[in-house]
């Protein structure tokens, strides 16, 4: 069950992070770097996702 809070709680952060790298931050320098690290939020909680529904976490 903290697993999938876990996973929630990621997912919440990465969409924040792409919002405002979209939205308020599109014209900052570093925009693009924010949708990398979204990105790699959303694969780090795809990546726990996936694990816990094979049974390896």
């Amino acid at each position: 069950m903290a697993l999938w809070l876990f996973v929630i709680l990621i997912c919440l952060s990465a969409s924040f992070v792409l919002y405002l790298s979209l939205g308020p931050l599109r014209r900052a320098p570093n925009a693009g770097m924010l949708r990398l690290i979204a990105l790699v939020q959303y694969a780090a909680a795809l990546l726990l996702a996936a694990a816990r529904l094979l049974g390896k976490a």
